[in-house]
């Protein structure tokens, strides 16, 4: 009867504003579609662990079968929504997958609530929705504390490392995540182009809860050839899209960029030094001891592997320890307000050291070709090889950059430690080398191109690191 009513009511409210648009020669435009780009950062549980044949990269039937038998067993699942489930899955098997994640999603939120309410102790919030009573919602159930400041019990639930907390929040929540259901209940996603990459996820993640929580003997389940590999994927689940985990994959797409300079076409050394020789620029000498000293510093704070005091910037050896670094896990539940304020800095200094590995590439590239070519003028000749000269030091530069802001991101929950003024000490530095990296960008851009500039900056930019560094004042110092 509910439900009639109010299907009667938008068709009604459709008919009403078309009759408006028609009167007042208005058109209506529907916001723009949601277009799911990257799906392979969604690929929780990859394909070739969901068939036996390896071909299908898909949950197959015999493995959606499995979860119809689940469904009838599990304690996760409300007895009056058994035919919501079966639905859901059927829907699925049909290929209509924005349907199976419209049907799926209230019931995971349905099966959660029932967890939530058991756990904590709250029966009267399971069916709640009345307008005098809060109907608890996912955000509620994932959140740190209920209403009355107790802990909320679910996420220990869930185990840990809270894998089921960490992927609600990836897939739900997190502002760079894919937050399936907000789109879909907003009118986001087009209905007839759902990714079926997506509701995989969904479907595998549902079928690990619906295994964990039963009251029946599952381990005949639990072990089965295509289920056993979900669990396994889901019990060792990190998140992907919290600010720490985007953080991380900024830092190795930055290194990897900058990673290609040595291979960027150049001019013979001889035309570099004719202008000025690195060997022979004290300036950049005494930058790169700088370099030299700051890495030697942190040395005890990286782990021994990656580190060579014969040379102490090489980039190989760079690259293994940012790929250490960020290979550590890093708890993403529950950010306190501090951790988040420090990593909107950090990311923002690792995408600014990001465009001007870009634009380094993109200029060395140009302006080879058109020496080649013989098309530069003499002043752009002189600028192109002081360019030559200056990415010498850059490179040593922003690798440094990147090994502060990783060590410190795997420190970051230590800013809590920090009184309100160190705080705001720490703060300031880190704005102050963002500046930095920002005032680079646009120094090295195709529009102000000065080289000579970004020397004088760097030079800045290093005595502050070393200041910070002699009076321990990071993180990783603490």
């Amino acid at each position: 009867r509910y439900c009639a009513m109010l299907l009667f009511l938008t068709a009604g409210l459709g008919q009403l504003l078309q009759m408006y648009l028609l009167q007042t020669k208005r058109i209506l435009v529907h916001r723009p579609y949601v277009t799911f780009i990257s799906l392979e950062e969604l690929d929780v549980f990859p394909g070739k662990y969901l068939t036996i044949s390896k071909f299908l990269l898909y949950l197959n039937h015999e493995t959606l079968s499995i979860a119809e038998d689940l469904v009838k067993l599990s304690s996760f699942v409300l007895k009056t929504m058994l035919p919501f489930w079966m639905a859901a899955l059927t829907a699925f098997k049909q290929s209509r997958f924005a349907d199976c994640m419209i049907l799926l999603l209230p019931q995971l939120e349905v099966g959660l609530r029932l967890l939530f309410t058991t756990t904590n102790k709250c029966p009267n919030r399971l069916l709640t929705a009345e307008s005098s009573a809060l109907y608890t919602t996912f955000d509620e159930m994932l959140a740190k504390r209920l209403d009355n400041e107790e802990v909320n019990q679910l996420p220990a639930v869930l185990e840990e490392p809270a894998m089921a907390s960490e992927f609600l929040w990836d897939f739900l929540s997190h502002q760079e995540g894919p937050r399936i259901r907000d789109r879909l209940s907003h009118g986001e996603i087009d209905l007839e182009a759902f990714p079926r990459e997506v509701a995989n996820q969904l479907v595998a993640f549902a079928i690990t809860l619906l295994c964990r929580f039963s009251d029946e003997d599952m381990c005949a389940f639990k072990e089965h050839v295509v289920i056993k590999p979900l669990m396994n994927c889901a019990s060792c689940y990190r998140s992907r899209f919290h600010p720490i985990s985007r953080l991380k994959k900024q830092v190795m797409v930055c290194m990897k960029s900058i990673h290609l300079w040595p291979e960027l076409p150049t001019v013979p050394e001889e035309h570099v030094q004719m202008i000025k020789g690195l060997e022979g620029n004290a300036e950049a000498s005494t930058l790169i001891l700088m370099i030299s000293e700051i890495i030697s510093q942190l040395q005890q704070y990286m782990p021994q592997n990656c580190y060579s005091s014969d040379d102490p910037i090489n980039s190989v050896l760079t690259e293994r320890l940012l790929i250490e670094l960020c290979d550590m896990r890093i708890c993403t539940l529950y950010s306190p307000r501090p951790v988040l304020e420090l990593l909107v800095v950090l990311r923002k200094i690792s995408t600014q050291c990001h465009q001007v590995s870009e634009q380094v590439i993109a200029s060395t590239e140009l302006r080879y070709e058109q020496w080649m070519n013989k098309t530069l003028r003499s002043r752009q000749r002189h600028n192109y090889l002081r360019m030559l000269n200056s990415i010498k030091l850059l490179s040593p530069v922003l690798r440094l950059i990147l090994v502060l802001i990783t060590l410190e991101l795997v420190n970051v929950h230590l800013v809590c430690k920090k009184n309100p003024f160190d705080y705001q000490q720490y703060l300031k530095f880190l704005k102050s080398i963002l500046q930095y990296t920002e005032n680079l960008v646009t120094y090295t851009s195709p529009e102000k191109n000065k080289w000579d500039e970004t020397m004088e900056l760097t030079n800045k930019a290093l005595i502050k690191i070393r200041k910070i560094s002699d009076r321990k004042l990071m993180l990783m110092q603490l």
